[in-house]
């Protein structure tokens, strides 16, 4: 179809000229084609496609793409309350150029051209969202799992700078919208209810396994209009529950290292020609990269959820000009989490291991030799619960003449993630038998299998060791004010401007309370056995390969984790120890305030190739006021071999300011080259904001130190935003109703990222008994070496009244217990102190395809599309040190096949993600982790009975796949997971 431009006079063609020469580069006018992508507004002036089918709604997915100005892709409801997919993020994924982030089964955030979720900026019906989220305290990252999909009319997806886009968005801006009923007049209503079958709830230890498997969903909106279509009421609910699980094998604190091949000290394998040499096979070459792992955790999950989201809309149009909306918008997500887990610890003791070839060299079994049969077999559990509220109430105002648009928008809204359990939001209870003997890891498959030699339950019972209990908590708020403009000039060209005034509070605080106390807390004796409950490990990895290894250790123990831990809290007498703080160590506390300004010129060119352009300029000036409660850290205790907790006294508040403005211009330019094929070129350039743990205030350290330090991190209120600079060219081919194909070519000139580096330094100036006097006497003696165990029971046995040691009784292995202090004149414990500068720049650039076809009127149709994506900013495995890489950039694809007629509906979706850098920090230090590459089908088939009544049934992850994350070589494994397919049948019935 051909959409014509309106004829331009040439006193028209000067004027569009002045005016664009007045203003510099901007941005693209609101298109009054129908389907136009509007741009990311609250008033509904849109033009709305009323679909009534999935080809419909694929339809109307394309025009938005075709008319857009600038690179626009998005999704369109095949009906009011019937989104593709019943989690957001997992219908992103399906557009070119969108990767996502899995948690507990489901997306939860989004990757855009190479771009991380951080640098994402998320709208909800034009206005910026607050971020909370406790697994990630101080990002900004929008977790879609908080929304459920059956209120959501759209989403739009810009890919380009827009002048009137609220900044933060690097690779993309999304905007969520939702229904409105003026929108679609009349009475619109269904009702829907779904019965959910989660598979991996049922492959879980009887302990941390909640409810049934299958769990209800319900979801119902109404919306009508009275008056003449003057005052219009939607109200949307839904409620959902969902019982899952996920069994991981993890290497969970990272690996130690890396290491040279010709490096000798504390964690490194025996050089040639020292003791233990000889049990080594392929040794690492002098100039290799090794690293050896720090424990083996296989740990199993029990999740609840409950989610709940309303939304109530009401407007109002007292006059034909004039539209006024107000909304309030309402999400609760709620998780309880039970983990029960089996894990062994290395000392780097004598030990035997066998490896691959450099130069990054990996382990393929590794062997710790423990001939006393003395040491923990760690079996740990957790119980803890986390509430996430959502809150947004917003007022619209759009008065519309028909050379004059003007709209006011503002809106207060939060995001709060706090515990909801009253042990925290994160616990750990630890036990253990202390009867491991000579213990091995096999890394040679996907599976990695632990061994143990020894063990004997009998003689070393379960006793309660160590525990952590915390309490995490976030909160973001906006305050947001848009004031938005549109003036027609002349025959075909508009003027559009706006301004806005934009605070952003973010507040994150967390506590600990921690008894290092691994050695045993307590005796086993004070735990009846039948606190404790034998398991066999194998079953709950039986899709992942190598866990069939006959030589896998598979009996462990869990147990309650409430009655535990309240006997635990009894035999020690230390209740308060078994409990989350009531008060937050540190509690950080950033205010982002925003001035923004924006015009943009758009017009239509009569010419041989009818054209469109839109220039834009946007400025905007941001202030930041950074203040953190950290606490001081006072001494340094020895507790175990390598546990070197630290003590802390009374908080203080420290204030930190930053600020920063900048220029952003875009250009937009598109051709109808042919009546069914038009060309794109674009750019503009766009800013994402540092991490909230970039420009946080405050040194604080982490609470437990090495034999060879700390850690810790601080922030930078004065770090600039990451700056874009983007151009994007796109040849659209769109040679059917509902079919096209497109090519598109980005290149994003990326400068200002935030290295993350690490500076040594020494806080508050914290005595170890590392190299103290007591440490080199006992050194001195010629036994220990750097045996951290002999070196303690020298200690104890000569010196126990010595200034700091504090001597206990000896444990079942008979080696002493108590806690050694640092005192005056022992050296300074150093930490690495993680911090943040603008020092990065590099570039990203990328393909992508899309063909979407509708085989005529079969019902056949199939999407698919595939994205490349390249940049400079890669991780290099031989590299030892800090590096700065660019997080989230993969290669994706997507092939959906659907058939549809009057009555069924299918769809058969694919979605692969190639191999990815995930993090460049594991536990242990500066390391990368990769996501493997993955690939998942999902399934759902409709059948329409009448025009009111529907069933559908859906399968996620039909093929039951696993991930996998690994480190510097494949065979480094880092998480394991195995989840498990997810069934779903309902019906809904509109009125």
């Amino acid at each position: 179809m051909h959409y014509p431009k309106a004829k331009q006079t040439l006193m028209s063609l000067a004027v569009a000229t002045a005016c664009a020469a007045l203003i510099a580069p901007a941005q693209a006018q609101e298109s009054d084609q129908a389907g136009a992508a509007p741009a990311p507004s609250s008033s509904g002036d849109v033009t709305t496609v009323v679909v009534t089918g999935l080809r419909a709604s694929l339809g109307s997915s394309m025009n938005l793409k075709r008319n857009a100005d600038g690179i626009v892709d998005g999704i369109v409801a095949a009906d009011i309350g019937k989104f593709p997919d019943t989690n957001l993020a997992e219908s992103l994924q399906r557009i070119s150029g969108v990767s996502i982030d899995r948690s507990i089964g489901e997306g939860s955030k989004v990757t855009v051209r190479g771009v991380g979720p951080d640098f994402n900026l998320v709208l909800l019906n034009g206005r910026q969202m607050p971020t909370s989220n406790l697994g990630d305290l101080n990002g900004r990252a929008f977790d879609f799992a908080n929304l459920a999909s059956e209120a959501i009319s759209q989403i739009q997806v810009y890919k380009t700078g827009r002048a009137e886009t609220p900044t933060g968005g690097i690779g993309a801006t999304l905007n969520v919208m939702t229904a409105r009923p003026l929108d679609r007049p009349g009475l619109l209503a269904s009702i829907g209810a779904k019965a959910v079958h989660d598979t991996s709830h049922n492959n879980l230890p009887g302990d941390v396994k909640r409810g049934s498997s299958t769990t209800p969903e319900i979801s119902g909106i109404y919306s009508n209009t009275f008056d003449d279509n003057r005052i219009g009421v939607a109200l949307s609910a839904s409620y959902q529950e969902r019982n899952l699980g996920f069994n991981q094998a993890a290497v969970s604190n990272g690996w130690r290292g890396p290491f040279r091949g010709d490096e000798n000290n504390w964690g490194t394998i025996p050089q040639p020609g020292t003791d233990g040499a000889d049990r080594i096979t392929n040794r690492p070459k002098p100039t290799d990269v090794y690293s050896v792992p720090q424990n083996l955790n296989y740990n199993m999950n029990g999740v609840q959820r409950q989610r709940t989201n309303g939304q109530l809309t009401l407007q109002w149009a007292p006059v034909k000009q004039l539209t006024t909306t107000l909304d309030y918008t309402y999400s609760e997500n709620k998780i309880q989490t039970r983990r029960q887990d089996l894990s062994a610890w290395f000392n780097f003791g004598p030990s035997s291991s066998t490896w691959s070839n450099g130069p990054v060299a990996a382990p393929l079994v590794y062997t710790e030799l423990i001939p006393a049969g003395n040491s923990d077999i760690a079996m740990g559990g957790a119980d803890f619960a986390t509430r996430t509220q959502n809150k947004s109430l917003g007022f619209n105002a759009a008065w519309k003449t028909d050379g004059l648009k003007l709209e006011l928008d503002v809106h207060k809204s939060t995001a709060e993630s706090k515990a909801d359990s009253p042990f925290g939001s994160s616990n750990v209870l630890g036990t253990a038998s202390f009867s491991r003997g000579d213990t091995t890891a096999d890394f040679r498959q996907d599976f990695p299998v632990l061994s143990i030699k020894g063990a004997d339950f009998a003689a070393a019972p379960q006793q309660v060791t160590g525990s952590v209990f915390q309490n995490g908590y976030m909160k973001g708020e906006v305050d947001q004010a848009q004031f938005r403009g549109s003036l027609k000039v002349l025959e075909a060209s508009n003027l559009n401007f706006g301004l806005a005034s934009t605070e952003v509070k973010n507040r994150s605080a967390f506590s600990t309370q921690q008894r290092d106390t691994w050695g045993g807390a307590t005796k086993p004796s004070d735990y009846p056995a039948s606190m404790f409950h034998q398991e066999s490990l194998r079953q709950y990895f039986d899709q992942i390969e190598g866990s069939g290894n006959p030589a896998l250790f598979n009996q462990f123990y869990t147990f309650n984790f409430a009655d535990l831990r309240a006997q635990a809290a009894k035999a020690s007498g230390l209740p308060d120890l078994y409990l989350p703080k009531n008060t937050f160590d540190t509690d950080q506390r950033t205010t982002e305030k925003s001035k923004s300004a924006y015009v943009q010129f758009g017009t239509d060119w009569d010419t041989a190739i009818p054209m469109h352009t839109n220039v834009g300029l946007r400025y905007e000036t941001t202030d930041v006021v950074s203040t953190a409660l950290v606490p001081a850290a006072t001494t340094i205790s020895w507790v175990s071999a390598n546990e070197f907790p630290v003590a802390f006294g009374p908080a203080t508040f420290t204030t930190l300011n930053g600020k920063y403005h900048h220029v952003l211009p875009s250009v937009d330019w598109d051709a109808d080259i042919r009546s069914d094929m038009k060309l794109r070129a674009s750019y503009g350039e766009t800013i994402g904001r540092p991490r909230y743990d970039q420009i946080q205030g405050g040194t604080t350290l982490n609470t437990l130190a090495r034999v060879f330090g700390g850690t810790g991190s601080q922030g930078n209120p004065q770090l600039k935003p990451v700056k874009s600079k983007n151009l994007d060219l796109s040849l659209e081919w769109y040679y059917g109703p509902q079919s096209f194909a497109s090519l598109g070519l980005f290149h994003k000139d990326l400068e200002n990222y935030a290295g993350q580096s690490k500076i040594t330094a020494t806080p508050f100036n914290l005595h170890t008994p590392v190299g103290g006097a007591l440490w080199n006497e006992a050194v001195s003696q010629g036994a220990c070496g750097n045996d951290l165990v002999c070196i303690r029971n020298y200690i104890f046995r000569n010196h126990p009244t010595a200034p700091g040691v504090t001597r206990g009784a000896d444990d079942p292995s008979g080696n002493a217990t108590g806690t050694i202090v640092g005192q005056p004149g022992d050296p300074v414990l150093p930490f690495e102190i993680t911090t943040f500068s603008n020092q990065k720049k590099d570039k990203i650039k990328g393909a992508e395809l899309n063909v979407q076809h509708m085989f005529g009127n079969s019902g056949f149709g199939i999407s698919a599309n595939y994205t490349w994506v390249d940049s400079g900013l890669k991780y290099d495995n031989y590299k030892i040190g800090e590096q700065f890489a660019l997080v989230g950039l993969s290669n994706s694809a997507n092939l959906v096949g659907i058939y549809e007629d009057k009555n069924w509906t299918i769809r058969a979706a694919y979605n692969w993600r190639d191999k990815f850098l995930s993090s460049t920090f594991d536990g242990s230090g500066p390391n990368p982790n990769y996501t493997e590459a993955y690939g998942q089908l999902d399934l759902s088939v409709g059948y329409a009975f009448s025009e009111k009544l529907s069933v559908q049934f859906e399968a996620i992850n039909l093929t039951n796949e696993i991930q996998r994350v690994h480190g510097r070589a494949e065979t480094m494994a880092l998480f394991v997971t195995q989840s498990g397919p997810r069934y779903m049948l309902g019906a809904r019935y509109k009125f």
